[in-house]
């Protein structure tokens, strides 16, 4: 590692150093630049997003029935994870490292502590800032998970047995998680998403990928979505109060925040657009692959030419008026957020609990502003089940099971909205403004959408409301807002072909694949 410093003490397993001191080690050690308000920059190189080529489950007894095996859940054998352990293990003795003791998952019960080791201090403020803190909860009384993270530890792919210089490796037996050869910090939290995400079901909790707030009636919404569908954003709302922006547990009483802070994409940040987001990018704030002004320092925001994928990684303390108990009750109402690069999907559709199961299975969005390796066009088209398949080890019925069970006992409506593209297709189209994506999220939230005013769009098999306050009619409507309103019609056909060819693959009761596209 080069240094901007020279300093005579290695850091060698630095136990829980405070962020102040993280922060300031990341510019010492020459990992990044400080912004104009104080903010850490880094940039992760060549992956800036996830890999999910290079993910990799354990298989053994224990898993061996449990997870959902195939080109997502990669399974490896304990006999090649564990000797890659070891050899990082070993390489990590002679390299600086910072060990963080921290939990994920929000709940008195159902927390799992961590141990965290990272090479790089601006790794270990990331987890610092995206984890809770261990003293919340008494780690003493469960078996503690072990983190890994050596980015500049090279693999060899013969040798090591893996498909790149790279890999993420979760050992859900083992309770251990390596990541090698990364720098992206996605990667960490998504692991320990995915952990949550394999054990939470046997308690009957639901693992989601989801933000969620309360409003000041006590009211709370979730926000379900890909990266960049809208969740951070949405979910950062001037009349609510947050609980969480990205993964949540929803169990009998309760919805309970994974994490202990927030990883924003922030490209074309504003602060009149996001300001609670703005404002939450100080000292202890991470930017990724964010340009800086040469002079200024200032962030632009607006500058894609390292990546669509800019993030932003901030404690949750740092949204004025979060909830500090990181959870609330049950909600009341649901949004799935979905990209719509067609521009055929309504703003808002009211879905019944079997649509809701639909919608949920299918996962229909885009992958917005690269945040997979290899995905070369911002917006691309996909199905993604659980609205982040990528993070769910067992098989999708599983959480859609949990899902229909616990909008029925709670009763709470469920809205499929479109971020997306209206007047036509990216990037002919236009995509929808945050103010009335904000005007429609409201007007859900406390009950102002009258569900018996409805018209029902007979292909896409939708039910949209008539009339939103603070949003033109015209645009409730989609085919209303094509010029063309046959090349509308051609465009509709054709999404829905994709949804009956997707859904194809779940075996699930007939009332909800009636509830789909037909």
């Amino acid at each position: 590692m080069a240094t901007n410093l020279d300093y005579p003490d290695p850091y060698r397993n630095r136990f829980d150093m405070d962020s102040t001191s993280l922060a300031e080690l990341a510019i010492i050690r020459g990992e990044g630049r400080f912004s104009d308000r104080g903010s850490v920059v880094v940039t992760t190189g060549e992956r800036t997003g996830r890999s999910p080529k290079d993910r990799f489950i354990v298989k053994d007894s224990s898993t061996v029935n449990h997870v959902f095996w195939g080109d997502i859940n990669q399974p490896i054998s304990e006999h090649i994870f564990s000797a890659l352990w070891n050899r990082v293990s070993e390489y990590m003795l002679e390299e600086d490292n910072f060990v963080s003791e921290l939990h994920v998952g929000a709940h008195p019960e159902h927390y799992l502590p961590l141990q965290v080791k990272t090479q790089y201090a601006w790794h270990a403020l990331f987890a610092r800032s995206m984890f809770i803190e261990a003293s919340e909860f008494n780690p003493k009384n469960k078996p503690v998970w072990e983190v890994l993270s050596a980015p500049e530890f090279i693999c060899k792919p013969k040798r090591d047995r893996t498909l790149s210089e790279c890999s993420v490796m979760i050992d859900l037996t083992g309770r251990r998680i390596l990541i090698v050869g990364m720098r992206y910090g996605g990667e960490l939290k998504k692991a320990l998403f995915s952990v949550l995400n394999y054990l939470l079901p046997e308690f009957d909790i639901l693992p989601m990928h989801c933000s969620a707030n309360r409003d000041s009636n006590g009211h709370v919404t979730l926000f379900f979505g890909l990266s960049g569908t809208g969740k951070t954003t949405l979910s950062a709302d001037l009349d609510c109060h947050l609980i969480g922006d990205d993964e949540h547990g929803w169990g009998e009483g309760t919805v309970f925040n994974f994490e202990g802070g927030c990883y924003a994409k922030c490209i074309n940040l504003s602060a009149d657009n996001e300001p609670m987001i703005y404002d939450a990018l100080r000292f202890g704030s991470i930017l990724e692959n964010v340009v800086l002004d040469h002079q200024s320092r200032k962030p632009i925001f607006s500058d894609d030419s390292m990546t669509e994928n800019t993030r932003a990684c901030y404690p949750r303390q740092f949204i004025e008026g979060c909830i500090p108990e990181n959870a609330a009750g049950e909600p009341d109402s649901i949004m799935f957020l979905t990209c719509d690069v067609s521009g055929v999907l309504p703003p808002v559709s009211i879905l019944s609990p079997e649509a809701a199961a639909y919608h949920f299975l299918s996962g229909y969005t885009a992958k917005v502003g690269s945040t997979e390796v290899g995905t070369t066009d911002a917006y691309t088209e996909t199905f993604s089940a659980c609205f982040g398949e990528p993070f769910f080890p067992r098989a999708p019925h599983v959480y859609a099971d949990l899902l229909i069970r616990r909008i029925r006992d709670r009763n709470c409506q469920v809205y499929l909205i479109n971020t997306g593209w209206s007047s036509g297709s990216y990037p002919n189209g236009k995509r929808f403004g945050i103010p009335i994506t904000r005007a429609i999220i409201r007007a859900a939230r406390t009950g102002n959408i009258d569900l018996s005013h409805t018209k029902h769009l007979a292909d896409l098999n939708l039910t949209i409301p008539l009339a939103v306050a603070g949003v033109d009619s015209k645009v409730l409507d989609p085919r209303q807002s094509w010029a063309d309103p046959i090349q509308y019609d051609q465009s509709a056909q054709l999404l829905v072909s994709k949804f009956k060819a997707n859904f194809d693959r779940f075996e699930v009761a007939p009332q909800i694949v009636a509830a789909g596209p037909q």
